[in-house]
């Protein structure tokens, strides 16, 4: 298991780095102007996460874990430090060059789901797929197959709205899985659920897990960090705590 990293060592690699780690974070910071000043959110974090891992990120408010998801899903830079991911520093990356990682490296589920309303459950889960220009025939059998596997093959023609909270997160994690990421970065996703359908949402980021992909979990819920092999307490801007 990947811990916060140390100093440096041979090859480029941190002493708690190892070769198999997709997230390096190295004296990463974040400010934020507030009027005259600059409020420090993110205070030099130190941290690898290794592929395979399910990694809880747990914080009162204001202790920037919400800040720190947003840089390691490469939604926003770090305003010093330097970040790797699956091998390459993409601190200094383009924005264009930020968005084919995200597309193509990262998928996402978010609490507020962010489907789009106005079209059916299919083509949101296409909607990655056509940003990365796959011919219209796979993505649709793409498509129909992750919804499958969330079990909702029976609501392709649906509109989002007329789902259960329930069944829009899992339209939300097929869609995450459009582009066959490396990693899941989940945010409180189940915030707006009940416990019958966070247990299944759980029980499908369990199952992609045990297929070995690796996922990041920002929650407030203590309950479903027994789901994770890893979890970490940010206040303040710093890592306080980095237990199993």
């Amino acid at each position: 298991m990947a811990k916060s990293a140390g100093p440096g060592g041979e090859d480029g690699l941190n002493a708690a780095q190892t070769a198999d780690d997709v997230v390096v974070l190295e004296k990463i910071e974040k400010s934020f102007r507030v009027g005259e000043s600059w409020v420090s959110v993110l205070k030099g974090i130190d941290l690898a996460i290794a592929r395979g891992e399910f990694v809880a990120l747990m914080g009162p408010s204001g202790s920037g874990k919400s800040t720190l998801m947003n840089i390691v899903g490469c939604l926003d830079k770090p305003t010093s430090g330097r970040y790797l991911l699956l091998g390459r520093d993409v601190s200094s990356l383009s924005e264009d060059e930020l968005a084919r990682v995200r597309r193509k490296e990262l998928g996402f589920i978010f609490q507020t789901f962010n489907l789009i309303g106005r079209v059916s459950v299919l083509k949101n889960v296409e909607m990655p797929m056509v940003l990365c220009e796959m011919p219209k025939d796979q993505r649709r059998a793409r498509a129909l197959e992750l919804l499958e596997n969330v079990g909702l093959a029976h609501r392709v023609d649906y509109s989002p709205i007329n789902l259960s909270g329930g069944e829009r997160q899992r339209v939300a994690i097929a869609r995450a899985l459009a582009n066959d990421p490396d990693i899941i970065i989940a945010d409180e996703p189940t915030g707006n659920l009940d416990l019958k359908s966070s247990d299944e949402v759980m029980r499908i980021m369990n199952h992609l897990n045990q297929e070995g992909r690796t996922i990041i979990m920002v929650t407030h819920n203590p309950e479903i960090t027994e789901h994770c092999s890893r979890v970490i307490r940010l206040r303040d801007g710093k890592i306080v705590e980095d237990a199993p």
